[in-house]
């Protein structure tokens, strides 16, 4: 722990553990708040029913109001448990179309728009948004390069098909595990992980075909394994908008219980989250490629540290949480993080959604039932639909 703390001082230095906001000014069609010390991150949310938009700031001290201008008619600032909180009152729907960090997390730029009624209720109704001033983990980004050879390309998986009408967004269904992988087993049924993500997955597709609302593309329709890199591969060559690997959780004790859904970073949020990571990414070593030995050209290469990629890929997953939980078993830390190798696409927001413990006698029982998939594939569509709601709303 102590070692911890050295570093985050190391990484922060002289700004006393929490930076004040100096200052909030509305300018033109930009909101601009300035704080004495870098701060690790912020997020916004729409209030429809009062008309506000909120700035949570963790680790900051709140200062004094602020400059109003515009459609924002107050500015007030207050303390909360993480941070500070900053709440813009409006005398319109405003919604937020992009935001900036400069000077190394000390500055923050909101865009701000005119929206219609209806888009400003998608834009609440789709949850915060988030904004990080430097790449993974709140790390500054390196002053050095790394470059390696790049080896001789290899002979592309075959794209599969795509269902749906051509002028919708895309979505890609990664079916975990197959072939020669069979995943967990449940030690009660005998259920094979490759089995049920399968039929979830299908399952989700006919779902999100029926809504007519995206396209829909299963990564794999049949019983073969598809390499991690070739999984996420799939997605950025048919361009998708959004990546969901299907898997099921396995424990060593039955009463773990509940769907969590998993986005991409490079430090684990958690002990299950690191220990989920470890175990899903050594499953290419059974088809041969052992990710130790090779390097990770698409990790090093690739820029991860994009942050429209990484706040749409956690802004799906809690919104994944929220239509899930009145329909099926969820845990209560929900959200979770790893360095989970199917979902290093940088430009495609991805979302690993663990849908149960197959280990547990329950979990695998719903998730054998035609019942059980049905709501686990109302669950995503019903997030597909508010997700791209959102998406539409800030253009």
């Amino acid at each position: 722990m102590l070692s911890l703390l050295a570093v985050a001082v190391a990484m922060f230095p002289g700004s006393a553990w929490a930076a004040t906001v100096e200052s909030v000014r509305v300018a033109g069609d930009r909101i601009v708040v300035k704080f004495d010390g870098p701060v690790t991150d912020a997020a916004s949310t729409i209030v429809a029913g009062t008309r506000q938009i909120l700035l949570d700031i963790s680790n900051a001290t709140p200062g004094r109001g602020g400059v109003a201008a515009g459609p924002v008619t107050r500015v007030t600032q207050s303390r909360t448990g993480v941070g500070a909180r900053v709440v813009f009152d409006l005398s319109e729907p405003t919604v937020i179309g992009d935001a900036q960090f400069e000077r190394g997390g000390r500055e923050l730029t909101l865009q701000i728009q005119a929206a219609s009624p209806a888009t400003f209720a998608a834009a609440a109704q789709a949850g915060t948004s988030n904004y990080f001033p430097f790449n993974l983990g709140g790390l500054r980004r390196p002053k050095y390069k790394i470059s390696v050879p790049v080896p001789a390309a290899t002979k592309a998986t075959p794209l599969p098909r795509v269902d749906g009408n051509d002028r919708r967004p895309l979505v890609v269904i990664d079916a975990g595990h197959g072939g020669v992988d069979p995943g967990a087993i449940s030690p009660h049924t005998g259920l094979k992980e490759k089995d049920a993500t399968l039929k979830i997955a299908r399952a989700i597709r006919d779902e999100l075909l029926a809504s007519g609302r995206v396209r829909v593309a299963l990564t794999r329709d049949n019983d073969r394994y598809i390499l991690h890199r070739e999984r996420f591969g799939i997605a950025r060559r048919l361009k998708a908008d959004l990546f969901i690997s299907i898997h099921c959780d396995s424990a060593g004790t039955e009463t773990a219980t509940g769907a969590t859904a998993y986005t991409l970073s490079e430090v684990a949020s958690d002990k299950e989250a690191a220990r989920l990571a470890a175990r899903e990414n050594k499953a290419d070593v059974i088809s041969g490629v052992n990710l130790d030995q090779h390097a990770d050209v698409s990790s090093i290469l690739i820029d991860l540290a994009q942050r429209e990629t990484i706040n749409a890929s956690a802004g799906f997953a809690r919104l994944l949480g929220r239509e899930a939980r009145p329909l099926m078993p969820v845990k209560d830390n929900f959200h979770r993080m790893a360095s989970l190798m199917v979902l290093k696409a940088p430009d495609t927001p991805s979302v690993l959604f663990e849908t149960g413990y197959i280990s547990n006698r329950q979990d695998a029982e719903f998730l054998a039932s035609d019942g059980g998939r049905e709501r686990i594939a109302q669950s995503v569509t019903r997030a597909v639909e508010v997700h791209f709601a959102k998406r539409l709303a800030a253009r």
